[in-house]
């Protein structure tokens, strides 16, 4: 594509991002639909954001079919445009907007899919610490794909390095950022996999917090009070002392996720671990039994015709 506003004819506006309005437009030399996220600079001496920057390096390294794919950019103005893939649905609208049942075999699609997204970043180092329902979104061929990488960062294996604990949207924020953890690894995703999953089976989110303190009391009440045993050196993260909640024992997870099968159960409990480092990786997650006892759809196309929401 050519990198000249001059080449797209804008057919209407998407939405608004954290940074920037997001628009349906048509690349006029190949007719192709593309959506362009248009991010303001605000003060061009600064050069341009950190995060943004990000974003695009993220976007230019992961080519893979569930990664949102950039066919380029350019300069407008005081703004930066990126020129992305199209994408019909959110996932968010699909579960908290959608009037329909989703069907077994399309759950387990979407978490299969999200999880090949998952495994792809981990294996270039690069985490996403911004997974949610909102950063993921549906083409009409029926692919998920992960989007918004304006928070990804590169990570090394051994770590050793510090990180902003400010990331990863509150419901879906791992315990150890929640207590101001500077050094972290790919495992936060990992969490917020967990509870993407547990979400697109029941429709409802598995921790709604309001604030970061209730957050966190909500995961406690419901994991109950960590232990040296469950969550080694957990004591020792910047913001333990600062707050204590009331010992509480963990809930059952029949509980937290009633009328949920067992191997489905199982799978959400291996991201949903206070220890970070037994999480299960997204790698080992595609081998597990909830994706073998129960045939996926035949097709992908045909997973969106029961779907009462309209494309944006």
């Amino acid at each position: 594509m050519n990198s000249d506003v001059t080449n797209y004819s804008v057919i209407g506006r998407i939405g608004e991002g954290a940074h920037g309005l997001v628009f349906k437009a048509r690349h006029l030399p190949s007719g192709r639909v593309v959506a362009l996220k248009k991010i303001l600079i605000k003060n061009i001496d600064d050069g341009i954001p950190i995060n943004v920057l990000r974003e695009i390096k993220a976007l230019q390294l992961l080519r893979c079919k569930y990664v949102i794919k950039m066919y380029d950019m350019f300069p407008r103005g005081m703004s930066l445009v990126l020129v992305l893939e199209y994408m019909c649905y959110g996932l968010w609208e699909m579960l908290h907007h959608n009037q329909a049942e989703l069907t077994l075999p399309r759950v387990k699609t979407y978490a299969q899919m999200l999880l090949k997204g998952t495994r792809y970043m981990h294996a270039h180092y690069i985490m996403h610490r911004d997974l949610k329902p909102a950063n993921l979104l549906i083409n009409h061929e029926g692919i998920l794909k992960i989007a918004d990488l304006g928070l990804a960062r590169l990570y090394w294996p051994d770590g050793g390095r510090p990180y902003s604990h400010q990331v990863a949207t509150r419901w879906y924020r791992a315990p150890e950022l929640l207590y101001g953890a500077r050094y972290y690894s790919e495992k936060v995703d990992l969490w917020s996999v967990g509870c993407i999953i547990a979400e697109i089976i029941t429709k409802q989110p598995l921790f709604a917090g309001e604030s970061d303190i209730e957050q966190l009391a909500i995961v406690l009440q419901r994991l109950g009070t960590p232990t040296e045993e469950t969550w080694p050196n957990h004591s020792e993260l910047p913001d333990y002392h600062k707050i204590t909640f009331p010992e509480s024992l963990p809930m059952s997870w029949n509980d937290l996720l009633p009328g949920v099968d067992a191997d489905a159960v199982h799978l959400i409990k291996s991201f949903i671990l206070y220890d970070a480092q037994k999480r299960i990786s997204a790698k080992e997650a595609l081998r597990h039994p909830w994706f073998q006892n129960w045939p996926l759809p035949a097709s992908l196309h045909d997973m969106l015709k029961p779907s009462v929401i309209k494309p944006k």
